[in-house]
C-alpha cells in the first residue's frame, strides 16, 4: 500500500494477454487530466529484492553538464525517432539524470569519433562532453544513485544509437561472425577480432562488471558464447563494412540443449541446430553451494545451485540436496528399454562466470528442465491415483506418467478424434471431476497416447500436455 503522503518504489508487472485499462479524463473546467487503472487481476507487484543485481536498459541522452568536482555529469534523456529514419536522430525529453563515475573501479569510457576507449574515474579529462550525446550502462546503487558502467559518447546520436542489442541468432566459428538482433529484431552481423573484448554483465560487483573475461577469437571458437546469448554488442566503426566488434556485453548467458552425463560436480549440454556452424556441446560445472543465489519464492536467501521443473518456479529445489535429484531427475530415470532406451531430458541453464567452483568459465547457477516428447505410445496400466503406464514401440518396458489435477497447475490435456475423416480436438479439464472422468475412460489399455512431459527423480515422468486418441486411430509405428 501507498499512502497519500508517501512516494513508494514499485515494479509492476503486466499480463500482456489482459492487459490492464488506462483512462484519461478531463473534467470540464478542470484543465487537469486524471489517470484510472484498472487493477483488478490484469497487474501484480513483482518484488525486487536486490536492486543492485538490475541489469539496466542502456540510457541515452545529451550531455547538459559536468558537476563542479568532475564526480558526475547529468545528461537529458533522448529517444530515437519513430518510425526510424537513417541516419538516426534523437527527440530530446525533459528528464535530467545524474550519472556518477565509478570513482572506485573506474568506468569504461568509448569515445566513438575518436575511435579510443579508456578507463575513468572522473570526468576531469572530459570537458568536451558537454553537448555531446551519450549511452550509458549503468548500476543502481543502494541509495538510488546511478553509477556508469560503460559511457560510449559521440558528437552524432546515430553514431552512439547504433549498437545491436538482443539474443545471439549465430555463431560462426570458422569465419569469427556472431550475429545479434538490433532493437528491430533484424540480424546485425558482428566480426570478432583479437581485439574483441567480452565482459559478463554482474551490476552487483563493480569491479567484475569493468572487467573483461576475455578477449579474441579463442572466446568464441571455445563455445563460451553461443546461440540464445542475450548480448549488447558495440562495434569499432559503425560506418564501417564489415562490422568489427570492439565489445560484446553478455546479459544472460544461457545453454540449452538435451543433458547428458550429469553427475555431482556438472553435466554437459548438447545443442544441434538447422545451421551446423551454431552446433555445440558443452559441460557446465555447478556453483559452489556458498555462492549467493538470489532467493526463494518467500523471499528466503539461497546459496548455491537451484532448479525447477518448466511452468513451475515456485516449486524450487536448492539447497544441499540440489544437486543429487538433479542428476536423478536428468540421468536417464524413465527408461523404457529397447531400442528406445531412457526418455532424453532437456533443459536450459544460466551461467555464471568466474564462480569459485570454476574459474574462468561458465558455471550453472540455475537449471529449468524443459518437457520431453514421448514416442506416440500406447496406454499399458489405466489412469488410478492420477498416475498411468505407458508403452512405445521398441520399449520392453513401461513408464509411469504422472498427471497433475490442481487447477492452475494442472496438465493440459486433449481429446483427439478423427471420425469420418474429420479431426476435432477438445481440451479437457482435468481439475474438475467430470473432466477427470472423461480423462480415465479416455486412458483404457491400448489407447493410443501421446506425452510431453517432465523427468523426475521417482522415475516417473510428469505430464505438462497429454492427448489421447479416439476414432480411427492413429498408427504406432514399430
Amino acid at each position: 500500500m501507498v499512502n497519500g503522503t508517501q512516494s513508494n518504489a514499485l515494479d509492476l508487472e503486466f499480463d500482456l494477454a489482459h492487459p490492464a485499462f488506462l483512462v484519461g479524463h478531463t473534467p470540464p473546467g478542470a484543465g487537469t487530466t486524471l489517470w484510472a487503472v484498472n487493477f483488478d487481476g490484469p497487474v501484480r507487484h513483482h518484488p525486487v529484492r536486490d536492486l543492485t543485481r538490475l541489469v539496466l536498459r542502456h540510457a541515452y541522452g545529451n550531455v547538459t553538464a559536468i558537476a563542479a568536482d568532475s564526480s558526475s555529469i547529468t545528461i537529458t534523456r533522448e529517444f530515437p525517432t519513430l518510425p526510424a529514419v537513417n541516419p538516426e536522430t534523437a527527440v530530446a525529453t525533459t528528464q535530467s539524470l545524474q550519472i556518477l563515475a565509478d570513482a572506485a573501479n573506474g568506468t569504461l569510457f568509448y569515445d566513438m569519433d575518436a575511435k579510443t576507449h579508456s578507463v575513468i574515474k572522473d570526468f576531469s579529462a572530459e570537458a568536451s562532453l558537454v553537448g555531446k550525446y551519450v549511452r550509458v550502462a549503468a548500476r543502481y546503487q543502494e541509495n538510488g544513485t546511478l553509477v556508469a558502467t560503460r559511457i560510449w559518447a559521440g558528437t552524432q546520436f546515430n553514431t552512439v544509437w547504433l549498437s545491436p542489442e538482443g539474443h545471439v541468432l549465430h555463431v560462426d566459428t570458422v569465419n569469427n561472425v556472431v550475429t545479434v538482433t538490433n532493437e528491430s529484431g533484424r540480424p546485425v552481423a558482428m566480426t570478432v577480432d583479437a581485439n574483441t573484448q567480452f565482459y559478463f554483465r554482474a551490476p552487483q560487483s563493480g569491479a567484475s562488471d569493468s572487467t573483461p573475461i576475455a578477449t579474441g577469437t579463442a572466446f568464441i571458437a571455445n563455445h563460451d558464447l553461443v546461440r540464445g546469448f542475450k548480448v549488447h554488442a558495440t562495434a569499432v566503426d559503425v560506418l564501417a563494412t564489415p562490422l568489427v566488434a570492439q565489445s560484446i556485453d553478455i546479459e544472460t548467458a544461457a545453454y540449452d540443449g538435451t543433458i547428458s552425463a550429469p553427475d555431482a560436480t556438472g553435466f554437459t549440454y548438447t545443442h544441434k541446430f538447422r545451421t551446423a556452424t551454431d552446433d555445440y556441446v558443452f559441460t557446465l560445472g555447478y556453483i559452489a553451494q556458498a555462492t549467493p543465489n538470489g532467493t526463494d519464492p518467500s523471499g528466503n536467501a539461497i546459496t548455491g545451485y537451484k532448479w525447477w521443473n518448466f511452468a513451475y518456479p515456485t516449486l524450487l529445489t536448492s539447497g544441499m540436496n540440489a544437486i543429487g535429484e538433479f542428476v536423478s531427475a536428468t540421468g536417464g530415470s524413465v527408461n523404457f528399454g529397447g531400442t528406445v532406451g531412457a526418455v532424453p531430458t532437456h533443459g536450459v541453464s544460466f551461467g555464471v562466470w568466474n564462480d569459485p567452483a570454476n574459474p574462468n568459465t561458465w558455471s550453472a547457477a540455475a537449471s529449468v528442465i524443459t518437457p520431453s516428447l514421448l514416442p506416440l505410445g500406447s496406454v499399458a496400466t489405466g489412469l488410478v491415483n492420477n498416475a498411468f503406464t505407458m508403452t512405445v514401440p521398441g520399449g520392453t518396458a513401461a513408464a509411469t506418467v504422472d498427471v497433475n489435477t490442481t487447477a492452475g497447475s494442472a496438465t493440459l490435456v486433449y481429446q483427439v478424434d478423427r471420425t469420418n475423416g474429420i479431426v476435432s480436438v477438445s481440451p479437457v479439464d482435468i481439475t474438475t471431476s467430470s473432466g477427470l472422468t472423461t480423462l480415465t475412460n479416455g486412458l483404457a489399455v491400448g489407447a493410443p497416447v501421446a506425452v510431453y512431459g517432465v523427468p523426475q527423480a521417482d522415475s516417473t515422468l510428469r505430464a505438462y500436455v497429454l492427448a489421447y486418441f479416439t476414432g480411427d486411430l492413429p498408427m504406432l509405428i514399430h
